[in-house]
């Protein structure tokens, strides 16, 4: 259900349906009802007395200000990432972009989005520092399905595969700064990617309310 949710098959303000759900994950009501709990302290569902589960929607102010922090939060975990990082770990990730750019060539976005999701992990994991760990677990949890529509455009694709090309090559270096900066404006680009996307999602339901 996370990955209905992040690959947007689940969409925000979605009112979920147990019995359907049920069917279509085969499963019980009880373990769904113990993965909505689950989802729900990840922040990706609300549940409400009397009302039931739905999908989390964020607003504008909270996508760019999560954005913002996650931006922070990742380029520190690069920064430590560079200083601390080994070389066979260096390896493992370069192994999962190339892994990465043959999703990209075959036009497999959900394949692209889990070695990119990966990749950062170990970035933050290579960190080694238990507390931004913590917190980019937590905030990053939140971002998942935003992050994954951010690539839906073939030019921001793009864009991402290549500034994930510039982090192999701060890692190999182990240049903190360079690696800082890169990570801070990749999240920046998707959360701009992520805004326009949602404006012009607007702009169009404008436009279908007006001509009914």
């Amino acid at each position: 259900m996370r990955a209905l949710i992040i690959e947007g098959v689940l969409a925000p303000g979605v009112k979920l349906n147990e019995r359907m759900l049920c069917e279509t994950l085969g499963v019980s009501r009880t373990p769904l009802r113990e993965a909505f709990k689950v989802l729900c302290a990840e922040g990706l569902i609300d549940i409400a007395p009397n009302r039931g589960a739905t999908v989390t929607r964020m607003s504008e102010t909270e996508i760019r200000e999560t954005f913002e922090l996650m931006g922070g939060l990742e380029a520190l975990s690069g920064e430590l990432a560079c200083e601390r990082i080994t070389s066979a770990e260096v390896a493992e990730i370069k192994a999962i972009h190339y892994a990465m750019v043959a999703c990209r060539l075959r036009n497999d976005l959900p394949g692209y989005y889990a070695h990119n999701r990966e990749i950062h992990d170990r970035i933050s994991l290579a960190a080694r520092n238990s507390a931004l760990r913590e917190m980019y677990v937590l905030v990053n949890r939140r971002l998942q399905a935003l992050r994954f529509r951010s690539n839906h455009r073939k030019q921001k694709w793009d864009t991402a595969l290549a500034d994930h090309e510039e982090m192999i090559k701060a890692l190999e270096l182990r240049d903190g700064a360079m690696m800082g900066a890169i990570l801070r404006k990749h999240l920046l680009d998707k959360r701009d990617a992520v805004m326009a996307i949602l404006q012009a999602e607007a702009a169009a339901s404008d436009v279908s309310m007006a001509s009914e």
